[in-house]
């Protein structure tokens, strides 16, 4: 029997008896990170970083939380599991899983460029290794981190040159984060929808330091809202609340804006190629770094990328899971509708 198996309710530790981001409710939960398509409502307990625990309170309320820092291990009926960096948002973590001399590590979402903020990537050796494909084609290749953020603060800059306001499309937890130091190396106008905010104020007080911003206000006056960045949730793209922010223009921060037409199908202003997840020479780099020989394959562009590792003699396979559902990696299907 496989340590972990792929069930309908999850990844499933048969000999520690937990789950790993279940889709269902379980009994035991061991969370890689917050976002919504891998830390669901309903288990009875839940293990996860010591960063994730406060923004799971936020999102699925007070539970039977247990917290581990990066490193620490601990024997769940005889299983050793311990975290490690993934980089992929605050908190974010790798699930490495032990049992009788057999290792697993469960990557959730990553990213390999240290972004400051989330963790840097740590390679962990083991036999099998269960890998994200969310941007798994050659095209998505990404810029420096720090080349991106020049792009963000010229376009401001543009932005304020044409008297408009700069409205920045960002997940609310992680892109929001990465962006809002070299935001405010430009600005200290900095306004958030409340989503955004409400993600800010938690990593503050859980004693996370970022620039100051003020939350939106439903009846404040136009003129508030002069020569300002609006940062704001994928969901708020073209919607009504947007129209408060005239005259303005939208930046959309995404691994999609990667190519070049997703740009005008979107009909925005301006794309940033800023994306939470590894690109594609970031998965292979990870995954032969771990030296498994094993590797599954889960949502994205999996079945491309399981073919690409076989091809390359390194044995993989495709899961299907319920992971993918994050604002970026739904974004996809927005784009193509």
């Amino acid at each position: 029997m496989a340590l972990i198996q792929f069930t309908d309710k999850g990844l499933y530790c048969a000999e520690g008896n937990f789950y790993i981001d279940p889709w269902q409710p379980v009994d035991k939960a061991v969370i890689t990170h917050a976002h919504s398509d891998h830390a669901r409502w309903g288990s009875k307990s839940y293990l996860c970083h010591t960063f994730t625990k406060p923004l799971l309170q936020q999102r699925l309320g007070d539970n039977n939380y247990e917290t581990l820092d990066w490193g620490q291990a601990v024997l769940i009926n005889g299983v050793k599991v311990s975290l490690h960096p993934a980089g992929h948002i605050i908190g974010s973590s790798q699930i490495r899983v032990e049992h009788n001399g057999e290792v697993w590590v469960v990557s959730g979402d990553y990213k390999t460029e240290n972004d400051g903020i989330s963790g840097e990537f740590e390679p962990v050796k083991c036999n099998t290794f269960i890998t994200e494909s969310t941007f798994g084609l050659p095209i998505y290749n990404w810029k420096k981190q720090a080349d991106i953020f020049i792009d963000i603060q010229n376009w401001i800059k543009d932005c304020f040159e044409k008297n408009t306001n700069g409205v920045i499309i960002a997940y609310s937890l992680g892109k929001a984060q990465r962006i809002i130091a070299p935001i405010a190396e430009v600005t200290s106008n900095i306004h958030a929808h409340g989503a955004v905010w409400n993600i800010f104020q938690t990593l503050k007080n859980t004693g996370f330091n970022f620039p100051d911003i003020k939350r939106i206000e439903i009846d404040a006056p136009k003129e508030k809202y002069k020569n300002a960045v609006i940062i704001a949730p994928p969901s708020a793209e073209a919607s009504l609340w947007m129209r408060r922010f005239t005259p303005f223009e939208v930046g959309v921060c995404s691994g999609w804006m990667q190519v070049r037409g997703n740009v005008r199908r979107r009909n925005i202003d301006a794309g940033f190629a800023l994306s939470d997840h590894a690109d594609w020479n970031g998965l292979l780099q990870a995954i032969e770094a771990t030296g498994a020989s094993k590797v599954f394959v889960t949502h994205g562009f999996q079945s491309a990328f399981s073919r690409y590792l076989n091809e390359k003699g390194i044995e993989a396979a495709e899961v299907k899971t319920e992971f993918g559902n994050d604002e970026e990696a739904s974004e996809e299907l927005k784009i193509e509708s």
